[in-house]
């Protein structure tokens, strides 16, 4: 049984001690609250502005043994796409309430390994999609015409003053792998611009504007003069663009990955670029990245003048970062404040309204027959009235939230923890 964040203090008076007031079970002072990766200081700002004021900051990201003892007796930890929180990590951190992803994916943390240790995780899926999009768009322009060339040839002396190979965007087709919110919006952005758009995701969607959908990839990659990838990263991605894909992509075409760095097959990317069967490819994202900005990037890309190589800064603006920063951090007090868990991704999703007058106690545990019974008969063993009950479970966890009328909650808390499923049981407020 897992018994992390569960301190617990005596309900408060009003000066006159007749009123109980409400609290909460860890005063927000106490509650340790580790940020990563240089967020947007709207985070921080909005933590400050919600009564917490415990933070500690780094503009890097942590590994190994470092992340793993700074986050002892941290509550709760916000990280971009670096930090990478295994099993191991989670296994070790002693306090740790839930997890922020200041991102769109989640790949790195370990979500079955936090689902089962009770924490959840939340993210910020769509606040920075206008941003990707933009991105994209702007590679497919200087793309085509011939910019990241001519600019490197200008670079050295050279003066390539010539419409050769500099084509227009306009009446082109642009293929879109992935139709979600990043490939739809471009899709949007894209036909403003005169391009024909056709995409193909393995879910049927409905198309926004003018978009066709194909019945296959290959025939949106025969059709393609720029193809664009926004895909998630799965096993069924994993290295899904490799030389028979490039080979079907018509020749002359433009590649664009501002998806996952291991969908696209690097070396057989390489070979198409060098053998002119592709004209130019854009990518933001890499099999493997530095870790830090004075790390050293390396890829056989690296010298190609046709080929556009970003840093992993899609969705790096400031509008998305703050975005990204006021959704994600707002999550986190939710849950701190009063139990919400809307949004998590490996986790029961409970939204739950603000209580005046009554204390609530939240229950995480093993999904397995008979435990809400086990649960209310302690209420009953305690002489404890339960106002309000709110209850989802999912696979593996269940995650039940009860606000009750009780003056002494020291034999209660004790009965609900002594549950054999129990994963970890505190009092909110």
């Amino acid at each position: 049984m897992i018994t992390r964040f569960q301190d617990v203090y005596p309900i408060m008076t009003s000066p006159d001690n007749s009123v109980p007031r409400k609290i909460h079970s860890l005063d927000k002072s106490r509650i340790n609250i580790l940020l990563l990766e240089g967020l947007h200081p709207i985070a921080r700002k909005t933590l400050e502005s919600r009564g917490y004021s415990n933070i500690t900051e780094y503009t890097h990201s942590l590994t190994g043994d470092d992340l793993a003892d700074t986050l002892k007796g941290v509550h709760f930890i916000g990280i971009r796409s670096r930090t990478q929180l295994t099993t191991e990590v989670i296994q070790a951190a002693d306090k740790l309430a839930a997890i922020g992803c200041f991102c769109i994916g989640t790949n790195q943390v370990d979500l079955g390994a936090a689902e089962l240790a009770g924490i959840p995780v939340f993210n910020a899926p769509f606040s920075n999609t206008r941003s990707v999009a933009e991105l994209a768009i702007g590679e497919m322009i200087m793309m085509m015409r011939g910019i990241p060339q001519r600019n490197a040839a200008a670079h050295r002396g050279e003066w390539l003053k010539s419409a050769t190979g500099s084509t227009e965007i306009r009446a082109k087709t642009l293929g879109i792998i992935g139709y979600g919110h990043i490939g739809s919006q471009l899709g949007v952005l894209a036909e403003g611009l005169g391009m024909q758009v056709i995409y193909y995701d393995i879910a049927d969607k409905l198309p926004m504007g003018n978009a066709n959908p194909v019945d296959n990839l290959e025939q949106l990659l025969a059709e393609s003069d720029v193809v664009t990838l926004h895909v998630p990263q799965t096993d069924a991605t994993h290295e899904m663009f490799g030389a028979d894909e490039l080979n079907k992509m018509r020749r002359g075409s433009f590649l664009i990955n501002l998806a996952r760095g291991t969908v696209v097959q690097i070396d057989a990317l390489h070979a198409a670029i060098e053998s002119g069967h592709l004209a130019g490819a854009s990518l933001d994202v890499f099999p493997i990245e530095p870790k830090s900005n004075s790390d050293r990037f390396v890829s056989p890309l690296c010298g190609l003048d046709n080929v556009i190589l970003t840093p992993h800064i899609g969705g790096s603006t400031l509008e998305a970062q703050q975005n990204i920063a006021r959704e994600v951090t707002g999550k986190l007090v939710k849950y701190s404040d009063n139990g919400t868990s809307l949004s998590a991704v490996n986790f029961p999703e409970v939204s739950m309204p603000d209580q005046a007058g009554n204390h609530r106690i939240l229950h995480i545990h093993q999904n397995e027959p008979g435990v809400l019974q086990q649960i209310n008969q302690v209420f009953s063993d305690n002489n404890v009235n339960i106002s309000a009950q709110y209850l989802q479970t999912n696979e593996n966890i269940g995650y039940v939230v009860m606000d009750i009328e009780a003056a002494d909650f020291n034999g209660l808390l004790a009965d609900l923890k002594a549950i054999p499923s129990t994963i970890r049981c505190r009092m909110l407020y």
